[in-house]
């Protein structure tokens, strides 16, 4: 099987780098036709606050579309198309590719670009293009011929706001890259700490307000200690508030790469998930509860159906409500229960090594690939 990986998708995106790997580890050969439209996140934010009224960012979309064809037509035959994430702008080019070299078309849809805009607020901009993108997002929708999603929440919410049937839908999970995220040797530089790690994106989704309170609370029990690990908008609030309320037990860091953030998860006693009450954070099951899973850790992590559909509570991770008392309840429950929290990460790394790892996610996707040919 010969797979065309097409569109303007952000190529350093986990979810795009998993699914090649695992398309790769599953014998399928992948010829990978991207191009860069976006800059940065902040680029594609202020495009659709009001940036895409001039022409200089049109005749960059001409730019990179038309670079696109020419790969597309330059690498001989293939079997299917497959659109990495984001693609709801992408989707009517491939599907013209796709009519003119007959072969069927995948899109790998994983979240809505409409809530994402939605919950980062950008609609309230007076030239905002937030209704643009919700209609062009459900025409998107209806046109290739295999939609893929990681949660059956998320097919709900689809089915709800654009009507798109859930049969055109078929799950994979996000899972992680177990080359990098693995089990680790390393000891504790400190052993009469309890680390308690967060990393992930600054915003409203994770719920990193909730974090904090659980921090506050439990700011007397100084074995316990809160490392931040990351960046986002939100952060400069989030490091003030923690330093008005001197959380002397919170430190901060920016982004490191995810070697050696593999390292710090192995430090690390117990992993933080997501806890936003967003909707878009209560249908989806975040990368970092994957990838600290294939680390063997033990990971406290919001409720959630999407959640509950997936894991079993004290099982494969512990699940609390998104509050921070019941995270600081949750990590006490857990420092007091050291053959629990041992427990849960071998249960968690057994259960990533089969449904969730490169290899699993790789047969998983091939089986959805050959069914539709």
């Amino acid at each position: 099987m010969k797979v065309c990986y097409f569109g303007t998708y952000r190529a350093s995106y986990n979810r795009n780098k998993i699914m090649i790997s695992a398309l790769r580890s599953a014998g399928v050969d992948v010829v990978v036709c991207q191009e860069n439209l976006w800059y940065s996140i902040e680029d594609r934010e202020r495009v659709t606050a009001g940036d895409w009224r001039f022409p200089k960012f049109w005749l960059r979309v001409m730019k990179t579309y038309t670079k696109l064809v020419f790969r597309s037509f330059s690498i001989g035959k293939f079997d299917l198309m497959i659109l990495g994430y984001p693609g709801q702008f992408d989707v009517f080019l491939a599907k013209v590719i796709c009519f003119f070299k007959k072969i069927p078309l995948v899109w790998d849809v994983l979240m809505s670009i409409y809530l994402v805009a939605v919950e980062r607020k950008l609609g309230d901009s007076r030239y905002s293009a937030i209704n643009i993108i919700r209609r062009v997002e459900k025409k998107a929708l209806g046109i290739p011929d295999l939609l893929i999603q990681d949660t059956k929440q998320y097919v709900n919410w689809f089915f709800d706001n654009y009507e798109i049937e859930k049969n055109r839908f078929k799950l994979v999970p996000i899972g992680a890259d177990d080359s990098i995220f693995k089990p680790s040797e390393q000891k504790k530089v400190k052993k009469n700490t309890f680390r308690v790690l967060y990393y992930g994106t600054f915003i409203a989704n994770h719920g990193l307000d909730h974090i904090l309170e659980a921090a506050r609370q439990l700011m007397y029990e100084t074995e316990i200690e809160f490392l931040f690990i990351g960046e986002g908008p939100e952060k400069s609030r989030i490091v003030q508030k923690a330093e008005i309320e001197k959380l002397t037990n919170a430190t901060f860091k920016g982004w490191c790469s995810q070697l050696e953030l593999a390292e710090q998860i192995g430090l690390a006693d117990v992993c933080l998930g997501a806890f936003g009450k967003t909707p878009q954070s209560l249908m989806t099951v975040h990368n970092k509860i994957y990838e600290c899973m294939a680390c063997g850790k033990t990971v406290v992590t919001g409720t959630s159906l999407a959640i509950q559909d997936q894991f079993t509570d004290e099982v494969e991770l512990k699940m609390c409500e998104r509050s921070g008392q019941a995270i600081a309840e949750a990590i006490i429950h857990l420092k007091e229960n050291p053959g629990m929290i041992e427990r849960i990460g071998i249960n968690a790394r057994q259960s990533f090594v089969e449904n969730y790892s490169i290899n699993a996610l790789g047969r998983l996707l091939r089986l959805h690939l050959e069914n539709l040919l």
